[in-house]
């Protein structure tokens, strides 16, 4: 079981920035992919940025060139930096890890949520 704890959100203006961390615990052999989805007031979850265990990254087109997603694979944590944020941006965040455990099972697991809020 993997636990997965969210941090960094809150409240800036348009045109600021956020770093929301998310790190992982419990037991499990390794962890794959980690990412970061979203989900506005009446919205549907959607993708955010991923980044496998050897740093290839995707990013959705809405933020491309604003968020950078990182990891630290020895602390088992994910970073997000949000930049030049808007209020479209506003949402509850949440971390995502597709982690293996030590009998070889596929263990997806989801954070708690963190909330960013944008004003404008």
């Amino acid at each position: 079981q993997v636990q997965l704890v969210e941090s960094g959100g809150g409240l800036v203006q348009a045109g600021g920035s956020l770093r929301l961390s998310c790190a992982a615990s419990g037991s499990f052999f390794r962890i794959n992919t980690m990412g970061w989805y979203r989900q506005a007031p009446g919205k549907q979850r959607e993708l955010v940025a991923t980044i496998t265990s050897g740093g290839n990254t995707n990013y959705a087109d809405s933020v491309e060139g604003r968020f950078t997603i990182s990891r630290d694979n020895v602390k088992n944590t994910v970073y997000l930096q949000m930049n030049s944020l808007k209020p479209d941006d506003t949402a509850v965040y949440y971390c995502n890890a597709d982690s293996v455990s030590w009998l070889g099972r596929g263990q997806p697991s989801w954070g708690q949520g963190t909330q960013v809020t944008v004003s404008s």
